[in-house]
């Protein structure tokens, strides 16, 4: 499920197209043509949290011959390069989140709906030290809404 409407096709412009492409080149992936058409639809309109399935959907809609395992394969080297959060929410679900910062999230069950928390309305205190030699990275809070 994705959390906003997409277009089907995002305008090529030489800027975009640049920007894009060094996006991907200071992350250290080759922008391939595959690449840079999911990185268009991923980072070209906000942030947005997406799953392999629903962004697969979109570059077909939008005209890009691209297998599912692509997708795959390539949101894994976003996330490895930086350019993406992942999210294991429920269990059969894995969503891609465009804003890296850290964030929280709510999670509409029903909907499969991923939205941010806004910024600094959870604090969680009485966390444990470390191990050794180990830091907090992030903290994860994703909260379960239902509908009433």
């Amino acid at each position: 499920m994705i959390t906003r409407a997409f277009p089907h096709r995002i305008p090529t412009t030489a800027g975009n197209d640049a920007a894009l492409t060094e996006r991907l080149r200071v992350a250290g992936l080759r922008p391939t043509r595959q690449r840079l058409a999911l990185a268009a639809l991923l980072f070209g309109a906000g942030d947005r949290h997406v799953t392999a399935e629903a962004l697969h959907v979109e570059a077909v809609a939008s005209g890009e011959r691209v297998s599912l395992a692509t997708v795959y394969n390539a949101l894994h080297q976003f996330r490895h390069a930086g350019l993406l959060r992942e999210l294991a929410v429920d269990g059969t679900r894995t969503y891609f989140d465009t804003n890296t910062s850290n964030h929280n999230h709510y999670f509409v069950e029903s909907d499969g709906e991923l939205m941010d928390i806004p910024s600094g309305s959870i604090r969680v205190d009485g966390l444990p030290e470390p191990p050794a030699g180990m830091k907090i990275a992030h903290i994860d809070v994703v909260v379960r809404l239902v509908k009433i």
